[in-house]
């Protein structure tokens, strides 16, 4: 409500028997009808011959006065002027609660209808007051929170994106999937106590500011298969990498994936932890050092034929299968897994290097298969190892075998063997 409404409200005349309201009424005058307007003692039938007064000023008074009949709600959820609108909007809200499309009590429908009306308003403004005031109301119609939830203005879906216990995690889980507004995502990831579902879909997402808000989320349930695919991503996104040292719970694997591209001072972070282990601790201990030695840069990598070595090694011992090259990539070590491939796919190199850097979701399966492995080491390789967005990544079969056929998977192994022969 407007000040000046206020202090009207406060100033009117202590007592307006019928004759002294009849008489104003009918005035000429808009500050006689206002006084009408603004009297406690105003009758229901006076403020909705009001509703209609020529006057805005004498509308809006009546759009906040208390005994204003429900009626008149539907009137003036029409009218012409903004401001009687939004002053209805912050009166009206608070009704929100009690009232039901399908109920049968005719007052409540017309409440119903006047909610209904100022949410599909024209003025962004009266729907982002409704917004703002029935975000975190309990009882409120689903379809009218669906409305301002999937508003195209971010001003108006905000607020019940982040605060509205009406909405259900299927309900945000479908407004992520649909190509929301941006931000819609980071409203979401605002949200108290996050599930673990939403989380992933914001978590692989390709909106960076929502991620990042989502990390920043200490009560957000994100699992670790998540974070492995945020960590994935993080070296080139430094927004991600201050709350990824400062999430509450964090593996020994993934704080050791941390310590190889966070900056020093962020190690350092790391190693103030409660919650390291004596080992993981060691570990970041030579990871300063190895800083120190370096200048603050990484050391010069190791050259792939020692990892093509050392992985041709490991199969002979029959210790280079998917638990282990699983567990590579949790410490982060994507040169040994890259050469790893090469070896049990019986390839170049070089052509599996092409492949991986060529980022084809279809080149990525089908090179893991012809290693041996399985489609979850695919979904994996194509994150971590092609460094593939989210939205590109082929998924399982529903049987949760590959997606293509045999023979497509070794058509794309030779395409990409005929690129590199030339």
């Amino acid at each position: 409500m407007k000040s000046w409404l206020l202090d009207l409200l406060g100033k009117h005349e202590k007592s307006l028997d019928y004759d002294r309201s009849k008489e104003l009424l009918q005035s000429q005058l808009p500050k006689d009808r206002l006084k009408v307007a603004t009297s406690h003692d105003a009758k229901p039938e006076a403020l909705y011959f009001l509703a209609r007064d020529p006057e805005p000023k004498v509308r809006r008074a009546v759009a906040v006065h208390d005994k204003t009949p429900v009626h008149a709600h539907l009137i003036l959820a029409r009218d012409g002027d903004d401001n009687v609108r939004m002053d209805l909007a912050a009166k009206i809200a608070r009704l929100a609660p009690t009232v039901n499309e399908h109920d049968g009590d005719k007052l409540k429908q017309l409440t119903y209808e006047a909610l209904e009306t100022l949410i599909q308003d024209q003025a962004v403004r009266v729907r982002q007051i409704m917004s703002e005031a029935i975000k975190d109301l309990e009882g409120v119609p689903h379809d009218l929170i669906m409305q301002l939830a999937r508003d195209p203005e971010l001003v108006v879906a905000s607020p019940v994106l982040q605060y509205s216990p009406v909405l259900t995690d299927s309900d945000l889980a479908d407004i992520l999937r649909q190509l929301p507004i941006p931000g819609t995502a980071v409203a979401i990831a605002k949200r108290v106590d996050l599930s673990a579902d939403l989380a992933h879909i914001i978590g692989t997402g390709e909106e960076i500011d929502a991620v990042t808000t989502l990390l920043k989320n200490k009560s957000a349930q994100i699992r670790e298969e998540t974070l492995d695919l945020v960590l994935a991503r993080a070296p080139q996104y430094p927004a991600w990498h201050r709350p990824l040292v400062d999430r509450p719970r964090l593996s020994d694997h993934a704080i050791r994936n941390l310590a190889r591209f966070v900056a020093s001072d962020l190690i350092r972070r790391l190693q103030e932890r409660v919650d390291l282990k004596g080992e993981t601790a060691a570990a970041l201990e030579q990871a300063v050092l190895k800083r120190i030695d370096t200048g603050g840069e990484e050391p010069e990598s190791v050259p792939w034929e020692k990892f093509f070595e050392e992985a041709k090694q490991r199969l002979a011992e029959g210790k280079l299968g998917e638990d282990e090259l699983n567990e590579e990539l949790n410490k982060g070590h994507t040169s040994f897994v890259r050469a790893a491939l090469a070896v049990r796919a019986e390839l170049p190199y070089a052509l599996v290097e092409q492949i991986l850097n060529a980022q084809t979701p279809k080149g990525v399966i089908s090179l893991v298969w012809r290693a041996g492995l399985t489609m979850s080491f695919a979904v994996r390789a194509q994150t971590v190892l092609a460094r593939m967005p989210p939205s590109q990544i082929l998924k399982p079969s529903v049987a949760g075998d590959f997606p293509l056929a045999v023979e497509a998977m070794k058509w794309q192994i030779d395409f990409f063997h005929d690129i590199m022969a030339g």
